[in-house]
């Protein structure tokens, strides 16, 4: 790992008033935040990384200190952030925190076109930095903080100034420094919103649309089932056991296999041993119920109804205008409109606007016109006398 720079590390009280000072100095601010949400049921913002003109702060989030200072001066910084997403959700649901502005490396690198876009890869790409891959999914959460991973953490902002001026550069010179402002302040919206909420049909995951009604009645059982353990061992879910084998056990209740048929298809593996006999029991429990009594789908979202054929057609259309366009640009075509904003597109063609963003939007309009311009010129041309074919006399 490359040399880091000196940092101050804040987990004590009284600590943290030279980055507050250091802020008040600022309008710009680079962040970063370490949670752990592959270690336990909740997840919980373990650490934050400043860079403020070069000085470089690391504040414990679990020291139990009085944040709502920092929150404050934090709210009215434009920030620079790599990956925003989830930092911001993270935040928002944390302390209510929404960002004035933004610049996402993370965006910026996506609408260049890069073919590999996380920040290790970036700084690998234009520094020749390797970050310490261990790092980078480490358990944040443990005390005291190694001073590994506090090097790690200092480096995941002591690049962004550079990298945010490289990438500024590169998108000013293809005109496209606007998208980029667009993609941000719309990630700041949905940020805002924090983390969706738990909801009643949270247990219908991956292929459950594909089961049976006695199928979904033991993924529902299997999936609290999950839940529970999760909660109680202090893991995340997917630690318990992955949906593939939810849906597997359900599948094949769909089969009609009992519950120790099913147990003896089941490999948890020596870790999960004594998790098996609730297994069992959450097996039965779902093939017992009756399925009527599950929670309720709610009912279609409309955007989500299949397409009519004249939808369809449109839709083909578009896609076609989009990915000529962005073939021309050298633009992953999916930044312009993914697939799901394609079919909302369809059923309402003269109001893009409403899905789209404004950069989107024109790009769809030029696709539109230029693919158009470009089909008539190979018509044209299909028609005009092949070279030597004489006009009869």
């Amino acid at each position: 790992m490359p040399d880091t720079p000196e940092y101050q590390l804040i987990d004590q009280a009284g600590q943290l008033a030279p980055l507050l000072e250091a802020l008040d100095r600022v309008d710009e601010v680079f962040l970063d935040t370490e949670a752990d949400n592959l270690y336990h049921y909740r997840t919980r913002l373990c650490l934050l990384q400043f860079n403020v003109e070069g000085r470089f702060f690391l504040v414990d989030a679990l020291a139990g200190l009085d944040f709502s200072p920092l929150w404050q001066r934090l709210a009215g910084k434009h920030l620079v952030m790599h990956g925003s997403d989830f930092d911001l959700r993270l935040l928002a649901d944390l302390c209510g925190f929404r960002a004035r502005s933004l610049f996402d490396t993370m965006l910026a690198a996506q609408l260049l076109n890069r073919r590999r876009i996380g920040l290790a890869a970036l700084l690998e790409e234009h520094y020749g930095v390797a970050l310490d891959k261990d790092s980078q999914t480490a358990n944040w959460s443990q005390r005291p903080l190694t001073p590994r991973l506090l090097d790690y953490a200092a480096l995941d902002v002591y690049y962004l100034p550079a990298l945010r001026d490289q990438l500024t550069s590169e998108l000013d010179a293809l005109g496209r420094l606007d998208w980029l402002r667009q993609q941000c302040d719309r990630q700041i919206e949905s940020g805002a919103t924090g983390f969706p909420p738990d909801d009643e049909n949270d247990w219908r995951i991956g292929r459950s649309e594909r089961l049976r009604p006695h199928g979904l009645a033991v993924l529902h059982a299997l999936w609290h089932w999950r839940e529970n353990w999760a909660r109680k061992l202090d893991t995340p879910p997917f630690k318990v056991t992955s949906n593939d084998l939810l849906l597997k056990i359900a599948e094949g209740a769909d089969h009609g296999l009992s519950a120790r048929s099913l147990m003896e298809t089941i490999k948890l593996g020596r870790r999960h041993d004594r998790l098996a006999p609730s297994l069992r029991a959450a097996i039965e429990a779902g093939l017992s119920r009756d399925p009527h009594t599950l929670p309720r789908r709610r009912g279609r979202d409309p955007n989500i109804l299949p397409l009519t054929a004249a939808e369809l057609a449109v839709q083909d259309a578009i896609k076609a205008e989009r990915d000529f366009i962005a073939q021309k640009i050298q633009l992953d075509p999916t930044l312009i409109a993914n697939r799901a904003q394609l079919a909302q597109i369809a059923r309402i063609p003269d109001k893009p606007g409403e899905v789209l963003l404004p950069w989107q939007v024109e790009l769809l309009a030029r696709g539109k016109k230029e693919k158009r311009e470009a089909d008539n010129l190979a018509r044209e041309t299909a028609a005009e006398p092949s070279r030597g074919e004489g006009v009869a006399e």
